[in-house]
């Protein structure tokens, strides 16, 4: 309806819908159908034409259109400008503290989608274990946290927004031996720990509790990428979020070994309930976008 109005507009402005045609940059039928859109939708006869249709006379109607037709498309205008205005006025610093796992395969395309929206924003982005962004959020170093281990939940608010699979991944070389149950076969690995304070390590022994599985050593490394490059070295085997060795196990580097049940855990963000900031606010509706829950 707007492209509509516009061409009413350049008709009554021009008195001729050949002008109006060329003023506009559209072909004189679809100023004819702009036209007849609207008599059509507004029921009423706009204009009035001369039988060779090279005089045209605005209706009572019409007139009352175009006035109505030139406010509105001004203000439309008007509300643009203030839009724009209001995305480019966001500024300042948003302090944000993520987990590894968080950090390193989720959080890049959230912030780059976030400062294309608001350009004039400045980030502050620190990338520990959860218990080091824990301990950084209750201080008030960082505006949000992004974890995926628990925490104390004091006076804060506490969201999940992103549901991750966990797996348990081996070296290509893996062989099940049929004559062994899997968690016998478990329990003779070595695995490989992320250190005390991270969410995957947290996991891991959740998991190895619930299974019952005793592992006959640990070799502990502070990093995703260290512990995806150590099972391919045939180093061990681990309990990893898959989307830390999902472009490994396309490329047949190392493989996920199948079990029963789908084991799940969640990400998610902490703010400061009394203190977020219009900034924090506009960040935690983004990664909202990134949910897969």
């Amino acid at each position: 309806m707007i492209e509509e109005l516009k061409t009413f507009i350049a008709v009554v402005d021009k008195k001729s819908f050949t002008k109006a045609a060329n003023f506009i940059n559209i072909s004189q039928p679809s100023v004819s159908s702009h036209i007849a859109i609207l008599e059509k939708y507004f029921n009423t006869r706009l204009i009035e034409r001369s039988n060779k249709q090279r005089n045209i006379l605005i209706t009572q109607t019409g007139k009352i259109l175009y006035e109505r037709a030139k406010q509105l498309l001004g203000f439309l205008e008007e509300t643009k400008e203030e839009l724009s205005s209001y995305h480019n006025s966001i500024s300042g610093t948003l302090k944000l503290g993520s987990s590894m796992t968080i950090g390193e395969f989720l959080l890049p395309s959230i912030l780059g989608d976030f400062i294309k929206e608001f350009p004039k924003t400045k980030l502050e982005v620190t990338i520990e274990n959860t218990k080091h962004i824990y301990d950084k959020f209750k201080n008030y170093d960082i505006d949000i946290a992004l974890i995926e281990g628990t925490v104390p939940v004091h006076n804060y608010v506490h969201k999940n927004f992103y549901k991750d699979t966990m797996v348990i991944v081996a070296p290509n070389s893996f062989c099940g031996n049929n004559d062994l149950k899997l968690r016998d076969y478990l329990s003779r690995q070595t695995w490989i720990h992320r250190e005390e304070g991270s969410g995957t390590g947290e996991n891991l022994n959740i998991f190895l509790n619930n299974e019952g599985i005793s592992p006959k050593n640990f070799i502990v490394l502070g990093s995703n990428y260290a512990i995806k490059e150590a099972v391919k070295n045939n180093l061990g085997i681990t309990f990893i979020s898959s989307l830390v060795v999902n472009e490994a196990v396309k490329n047949r580097e190392i493989e996920i070994i199948p079990t029963k049940t789908e084991y799940n855990r969640y990400f998610s963000y902490m703010v400061h309930e009394k203190s977020i900031s219009r900034l924090a606010a506009l960040f935690i509706k983004k990664l909202q976008l990134y949910s897969n829950m």
